[in-house]
């Protein structure tokens, strides 16, 4: 079983994609967008180590869960645990799997890899492309226009205006002695956030 190098988790949110949903970040990326709102998610190093059926087996006992959401750091590096995961959860519950790349979707099917094929087969939605600060249009659940948002089934075609043209909103999750933020941030919030708290 491949291990999924994990950064962080948030149980429950409404700021990354339809309904209530399960987000998890993995660690480590091979672009490095300026302005990327994670950075301490960049380095390709060890976070913590997972098995994905037991995180897919702790998805599904969070109430209300609609879906889950993959951001990070570049998801499709970890195109083999992912794939373990989303196949775990689709035979168990059909829930609604979203995932951002920096990679296009051309880039990945190109690359002719069985587990990115995997992944990429199991998702409803796909939003592509590094992410361009000056690009950045302050709407939807991507981070600037250039991204692509790809419905790979018709799960959420109906939605389709709430990804590119909805008024962003973030949540602020406390945990032990930090502070996550969760969602896609309008524009100058963290600078402004962080006047703020000083």
């Amino acid at each position: 079983m491949t291990l999924l190098n994990l950064a962080y988790y948030c149980n429950a949110t409404r700021t990354l994609g339809p309904g209530q949903r399960f987000v998890i970040w993995v660690q480590g990326c091979c672009f490095n967008c300026p302005g990327c709102v994670s950075p301490e998610w960049i380095p390709q190093t060890t976070a913590t180590l997972v098995e994905p059926q037991k995180l897919a087996e702790y998805i599904l006992s969070i109430p209300n869960t609609e879906g889950l959401t993959v951001s990070g750091g570049e998801p499709m590096l970890q195109a083999a645990a992912l794939s373990q995961l989303f196949s775990y959860l689709r035979e168990h519950q059909d829930l609604s799997i979203m995932c951002y790349s920096g990679f296009k979707l051309q880039q990945l099917q190109a690359k002719i890899d069985p587990d990115i094929n995997q992944v990429l087969s199991l998702i409803d939605v796909l939003v592509d492309g590094q992410y361009i600060e000056q690009l950045d249009d302050n709407k939807g659940w991507r981070g600037s226009a250039n991204q692509t948002v790809h419905f790979l089934t018709s799960r959420h075609i109906q939605e389709d205006h709430l990804f590119t043209e909805r008024k962003r909103d973030v949540e602020l999750h406390v945990k032990d002695d930090s502070v996550l933020m969760v969602g896609v941030p309008p524009n100058n919030f963290q600078k402004d956030f962080h006047q703020i708290c000083g």
